[in-house]
C-alpha cells in the first residue's frame, strides 16, 4: 500500500469555501482544498500555510486544527495509476485568509482558486476531501475523527 500524509486548509467566510482546481497531467480537472503533501521533516501546520501560498497566492493563519482523516483509495477508484491501494492521512485545518490575492500556481497544477457558496459545492466534480474538510468545519468533532462522511455528486478520491 502506498501512503501520503497531506494537510489541507479549510478556508471558510460567511457561507463560502476556498476551493482550488487542481489539473492533472491529463487534463482531469478536480475541484480540492488547498493543501498537499507534507514534504520529509515538515510540520503539518507549516505545511498547510506553506501550500495554501502556493496553490492560491494567499497567505493565512491558522485558527483550529479540525481534524484527521485516513482513507484507504482501492486500487480500481485511484486517480492516478498504481498496482497497491493508496492511504491518504489528511491534517485538516481552519485557516483564515489574512492577504494575498488569489491567482493561478506559477508553474504548478492548480489552474484558478475561488470562493464558492458552500450549497453550490455539491454539484462540483471535486475530491472527497472537500465533503471531508466541510463535515470537519460543520460538526468540530472532540476528537477530531469523523465517521463515515457520506460523499455525494460528483466526487473523486
Amino acid at each position: 500500500m502506498s501512503l501520503r500524509l497531506a494537510a489541507y486548509a479549510v478556508c471558510i467566510e460567511g457561507d463560502r469555501v476556498l476551493l482550488a482546481r487542481h489539473v492533472s497531467a491529463e487534463g482531469e480537472s478536480t475541484w480540492t482544498l488547498p493543501g498537499g503533501r507534507v514534504e520529509h521533516a515538515e510540520d503539518p501546520f507549516d505545511a498547510v500555510i506553506r501550500e495554501l501560498a502556493e496553490e492560491t497566492g494567499c497567505t493565512g493563519t491558522v485558527e483550529r486544527l479540525l481534524g484527521v482523516d485516513s482513507r484507504v483509495i482501492p486500487v480500481a477508484e485511484r486517480r492516478t495509476p498504481g498496482e497497491v491501494p493508496h492511504q491518504n492521512v489528511g491534517v485538516f485545518y481552519l485557516v483564515r485568509i489574512t492577504g494575498g490575492r488569489l491567482r493561478p500556481e506559477p508553474g504548478g497544477e492548480t489552474a484558478e482558486s475561488v470562493w464558492t457558496a458552500i450549497p453550490d459545492v455539491a454539484a462540483r466534480h471535486r475530491s472527497s476531501l472537500v465533503d471531508v474538510g466541510l463535515a470537519l468545519a460543520r460538526d468540530r468533532p472532540a476528537t477530531g475523527h469523523l465517521a463515515a462522511v457520506p460523499i455525494g455528486g460528483p466526487v473523486r478520491h
